[in-house]
This record gives structure tokens, sequence and C-alpha cells, in this order.
């Protein structure tokens, strides 16, 4: 009202904020006329400038709500005289002196959330209000119409929730009706849910709304068509969409080209629009670690006249194409020590004396010489195969079943075989050469362990890089570390309370990453009960997650339609992807740490440059959500298996070949994607009737895929 607004002008002019005093007298009369004395929700967009929030006609409370570039911080009382206190739900507000700005204390609970949405003009113009709207878009220009389109979805749903929020059942209805056909169709499962509420009861306990109210929807638009905008609603006085645009929408604006229809289309989709510029801006290390350097000796059978002892073992030097890699750091890798990794063992160390080797037998794959695929099919899975993961040197697989089990089988002649008893242990001659081998009870070898102690279907299964510990996480909310030494338990972790979706060990062990229902992800240490970082940010399930190479980030894949990358060091979300129109499934990391590949239900593989944060690639092909992706070991070939019972392999060195990643694409998202991603394509593999849930390149390049025969 206008004595409040008289006190803010009276104190702006008291501590010397000229510019803003300037700039909210201008918008009051420009917005305050039409409004009957009632002064718009005012975003201020000079830097540094705090936003002031007055009240719309009939609004029964303030809105801390911050516009571009202000500053709002939570203070406690003592910060500032309480001259202003209207209540959000019953969160008082106070003018904090020092930045002249709404402080809200704390967060506001649903019904605060939900009472923004207060009677604010009369439902049965909504309609009209819309359609005038839609009229206004559908004639503007070629070049405007696209970015402005953007607008019909977030107006669509937050100007139903409203109506019903009002309890104008039948006003809501009706506005459902005439608008939701115009809806983009990768909305369609958002309005389903948006559908079924019908009354201000069925708010309350919706979380899908409650997202969408408390996060502001995102949109990338131009300075021409955001200010043809502003001045059509200002002309018409169209407050309605006017206040919904202020309060519940994000508007990222560019100067430059307004993008074009696909422009946009491959960038929207996800639950709160596309991700601000600001979130991608963030440096990323995504360079390999240094790795340690040994020597590789001779093959075994040029050494044998070598090994009498005091006879030093002739040392080979390391192919170039292995070791000349590893030998210059990296200048986009993090700093060695910038997260603590666990110090190498010696069987660590031959292990990668092993992998050396098999590289240097490693075939090139290309367009021209593609990869064998061998498929492991589980048959009769009727207890419901959820999860699979093979060792880095192939040597065992092992799948989570939906009956709570997780069984590991050998894939090499080599059974499985226990450590013994501690009281055998105790009769070993432990200075033996074989003392390893002695230590393990032919006994109890056999193909298959099954290992049990969930309590409900096992969603994720993962190796440890050195093949002693299997990690799995189930719909009971725990993630179980079992020994591969004695087949046994050793830890469940607690923490998730909902289902846990995925779990994945860290490149160098130790560390781990779990997904869940609750919508974040955790990232645990072996040895520790409690998480050392919790990654919050997801408006919807966790369903994916991954290690990039390096250790230092963490990918997540959401049924938000977002994919996120975290620092592992600090906890900060670094990279945020949308441009897919389904629930991600699937996360791929090429070999340099580069790139990542997503697929998700839409059936459509993205591919992202991570140190520009931008969409670079998109491959369609499968009918079907993507549950595989893998890139070969040297980063030629990226493979991706289906629901729809095929694995297809595309030529990864082309798609990322000639990427334009100049500043201004950087700055302002126009991506350039290949119209036609078949040229791509290297090949396409079918199976009788089993959907592919895993795939795997050995170290020599050979591909294994994984999955359970359905026999519909």
């Amino acid at each position: 009202d206008r004595q409040t607004l008289v006190a803010v002008l009276q104190f702006l002019r008291r501590s010397n904020l000229r510019e803003s005093e300037e700039i909210l007298r201008r918008e009051a009369r420009l917005l305050g006329d039409d409004l009957g004395g009632n002064v718009a929700t005012v975003a201020t967009s000079s830097p540094g400038v705090a936003a002031v929030a007055a009240v719309p006609p009939g609004k029964g409370e303030a809105r801390g709500d911050c516009g571009i570039g202000s500053s709002s911080r939570q203070e406690p009382r003592k910060a500032g005289s309480p001259c202003a206190a209207r209540s959000l739900g019953g969160s008082p507000l106070f003018w904090d002196t020092r930045i002249g700005a709404v402080v809200v204390e704390d967060q506001p609970d649903v019904s605060a959330v939900l009472s923004a949405y207060n009677q604010q003009g009369d439902p049965t113009l909504y309609e009209e209000y819309y359609s005038g709207l839609k009229h206004f878009i559908e004639c503007s220009l070629d070049c405007h119409r696209a970015e402005l389109s953007q607008l019909f979805y977030p107006l669509f749903v937050h100007m139903y929730l409203e109506l019903v929020y009002n309890q104008h059942e039948s006003e809501a209805k009706s506005f459902f009706e005439r608008f939701h056909g115009d809806q983009e169709c990768y909305y369609q499962d958002d309005l389903r849910v948006l559908s079924s509420l019908t009354k201000k009861e069925h708010m309350k306990g919706n979380e899908t709304m409650l997202d969408f109210r408390t996060s502001k929807f995102v949109l990338r638009i131009s300075r021409d068509s955001y200010q043809l905008l502003k001045r059509h609603l200002q002309e018409k006085q169209n407050n309605q969409i006017w206040n919904i645009v202020q309060e519940h929408l994000y508007i990222d604006i560019f100067d430059g080209m307004p993008r074009s229809k696909q422009q946009i289309d491959a960038m929207v989709g996800s639950l709160a629009g596309e991700a601000k510029r600001e979130a991608n801006k963030a440096k990323v290390f995504f360079g390999l670690l240094k790795e340690p350097e040994f020597d590789v000796p001779l093959d075994d059978e040029d050494e044998e006249g070598e090994n009498e002892e005091g006879k030093p073992k002739k040392k080979k030097p390391k192919k170039d194409n292995v070791g000349s890699k590893s030998k210059k750091q990296d200048p986009n890798a993090p700093p060695q020590n910038r997260i603590p990794l666990p110090e190498l063992k010696d069987s660590d160390k031959l292990d990668k004396v092993m992998n050396m080797k098999e590289a240097a037998r490693r075939v090139r794959l290309g367009p021209e010489c593609l990869p064998s695929i061998c498929f492991y099919t589980f048959l009769n899975a009727y207890q419901g195969l959820t999860a699979v993961d093979i060792t880095d040197d192939s040597s065992m697989i092992v799948g989570g079943f939906a009956d709570s089990t997780v069984r590991v089988w050998s894939v090499t002649p080599k059974k499985l075989r226990s450590v013994k008893t501690a009281a055998d242990l105790s009769l070993i001659d432990k200075e033996s050469d074989d003392v390893l081998e002695r230590i393990m009870d032919e006994k109890t070898a056999s193909e298959l362990k099954i290992l049990y102690g969930h309590s409900g279907p096992v969603y994720g299964t993962s190796f440890s890089p050195d093949r002693n510990y299997l990690l799995s996480c189930s719909e009971d909310g725990t993630v179980r570390l079992w020994s591969l030494q004695t087949f046994t338990c050793l830890v469940g972790y607690k923490g998730h309370n909902y289902p846990v979706w995925d779990t994945q060990f860290s490149p160098y062990g130790y560390y781990f990453v779990s997904g869940g229902h609750d919508r974040v992800a955790r990232l645990w240490a072996t040895d520790h009960y409690q998480p050392l970082r919790i990654f919050a940010g997801h408006l919807a399930d966790v369903t994916c997650t991954r290690f990039h190479p390096n250790s230092n980030y963490i990918a997540t894949g959401s049924a938000d339609r977002t994919i996120r990358l975290w620092d592992v060091l600090n906890g900060n979300c670094v990279r945020i992807f949308t441009g897919h129109k389904g629930p991600i499934h699937s996360l791929a990391f090429s070999p340099n740490g580069r790139f990542l590949a997503t697929g998700a239900t839409d059936g459509r593989v993205l591919l992202w440059d991570i140190g520009h944060g931008l969409m670079v690639g998109e491959l369609k092909g499968h009918t079907d959500t993507i549950y595989a992706l893998r890139f070969s070991r040297d980063g030629e070939i990226l493979a991706s298996g289906s629901m729809d019972n095929t694995v297809r392999l595309w030529d990864a060195v082309k798609a990322f070949e000639d990427l334009e990643t100049d500043d201004f694409t950087t700055a302002t998202g126009h991506i350039n994607l290949p119209e036609n991603s078949q040229d791509l394509l290297l090949g396409t593999y079918m199976t009788k009737s089993t959907p592919v849930v895993h795939l795997h390149f050995t170290r020599r390049n050979l591909l294994l895929a994984a999955g359970a025969y359905s026999s519909q």
C-alpha cells in the first residue's frame, strides 16, 4: 500500500540508495496506476541493489523474492528493526537495515508455499488472459515466437494451480481441458499428474507441485523477445500473467539472436525448465590424474633366463602408446592431492602391470574395425534381474535380483573360493611363497556364490577396482559392502530412508556414491558409517550415479530429467545439463574425461562437453529406455544398450570432432546439432528377446553385454 511504499522510499533516501529509489519510483508509477494504489513485485536488475516486494491486490503476504542480481540474506532478528512485518504463512518478515531487503526467516512450509496462490484475479477471466497471450505469441514474428512459446507450459501450470487452490474447481477444469492439448508432447506425464489435482486438499501432499512452486521455472530468452513480451503485458494491463512471470519464473536474458525452435527443443523438457547459464560457468578439472610410474617387465617367455638370484631383471621400455599418455601432466587435470586418494598396494601395482600388458594387445576400434560382442543372457531369471556389473578384468559378473539376492559368477575357468576358517589359517606357514593360494579353501570352490542380506529388490551393484569388495544397494534403503574373500557382508550403510537406485565405486576404490528416491546422492568411504558428502539439488529421484575417471567429480541422473555434475571436494553442483524428455537411466564418461554420454527413457543418447557445459550431440535410434552406455577403452566407440533389445555402436571420434565451442555458443546456448545422427551409427545388434541392462568393454576391447531373457 501507499504508506509502505512511502516508508520504503524514505528509507532508501535516508540510506543514500538513490538509484534504488529512482527505480522503485519508476516501477511504481508504471504498474502502480493500474493496480489502484498497490505496487507489484519489483525485481531490480542493477547489481547489488536489493529487491523490494510489496503486495498485489488481495494477497495475504509479502514475498522476500529477489530479482536478478539482488541480495537477500537470512539474518537473525537483531539485524534490523522490524518496521514492516507481514507474515508469510506464519514466518515473520523483517527489514534488514543494512541491505534494505525483506528477510524471510527459514524455509517456508507447505501451506506457506501454497498460500502464494491466494486469490489474485477474476477466475472467469483466466481463459481470456491465457488465450490473449497465446494469440499474441502466435502472431509475433517467427524469430520471437519459438522463444516466447516456452512460456505456455509454466504459465498454464501456475494458472491452473491458482484456480484449484482458490477452489474455482469448475473454472480450473474447463481451463485445463481447453489448453492442455497445446502443451509440448514431452510434458504429457507431468500433465497427467496435474490433471489429478482437482481440489485444494490434493495440493498439500503433492511433491511434484511443491517443486514446481518452490523452484522457479527457468526460461532462456533473448532481450528482444523479453522486451516484446513485457511491452505487450503492460499495454494489455494483464497483471495476472505479469505477476506469475515475476514471481514464479526466472527469465535468463541474453543479448544476441533469438534461438530457433530446434535449438530450444534440444535443451528444454526438464521439470524446472533449462539450467541458468550461471550454473555451468564454474571451472571443472576434467583432465586425468597422472598415473604412478613403474616399469613393465618383459613378457614371461622373455624373462626365463634372467631369474637367477642377484641378476637384475631386464626391463623393457614401455610401448609409447601406453606410457606416453601418463607421463605428461594434463593441463586440465585437478592437482594430484586435491582429494585424498588411497595408496597403491603391491597387488594394485601388479594389476596395473597386467592391465598395461593387456592394453598392448588391445584392438584399435573404429568404423572399419568394430568390436566383437559377447552377450551374457540370464535364463530363467524368474526372480527378476534388476542390476548387473562386471569386474574391470572381466573375471566375474554379478547380478542383483528382485528376490533380494546378490549372485556372483566366475566367468573364467577359475572357480570362486572363500578364505579358510580361522582355525585352519593358524596352521599355514606364513613365510611360504604361495601363502595367498594356501589361505583359500578348495572345498568352497564353485562357479556361483549367492549373497543374502537385503530385504528388498537389489537395484545397483558395483565391484571395487581391486576385486576384493562388492557393493549392492536395495529397495530396503541400505547399501551393503560384501567381501569377495569370504563372500559375507561386512557393512550395511544406512543413510537413505527410501529405496536406493544406484551405487558405484570410485575408479580408485575406497570412495563410493549412492543415489535414491530421497532425491539426494551421497558420497561414502568404505571405512565410515556416515556419508562424507550429501549432494542435494535434484527435484526427483536420483536414478543413476557415475564417478568421473579422475574421481574428483560425480555425475547423477535423475527422474527430474536433468543431469548434474558435483564436485567431491566441496559438494557443489558445477554443471546442470537439461535436454532429456524423460528420467535419466544411464551415464558414461569418455576415457579422456572430457565428455559425458547420457541415456534416458526418451530413447535418445545425448553427448555433453563437460569443460564448456554444452550439449554437443544427440544420437537417435533406440525406441525404448537406454539402460546401458559404455565407451570403448580408448574412447573411439560408444556402445548403447536398451530395453528395445538392441545394442548400438556409435562413432565417438566423429561425434566429438570439429566441435563449435566458441564463447558466444557457450554464453547463450545456441547449439547446432547435426540434423542426422544416422551417419554416426556404426551397427545395430538385435537380441532375440533380451533387454540390455549392462555393457562392458574388456581390457582388449571385446564388448560384453548382459540382460535377462524375457519371454513375452
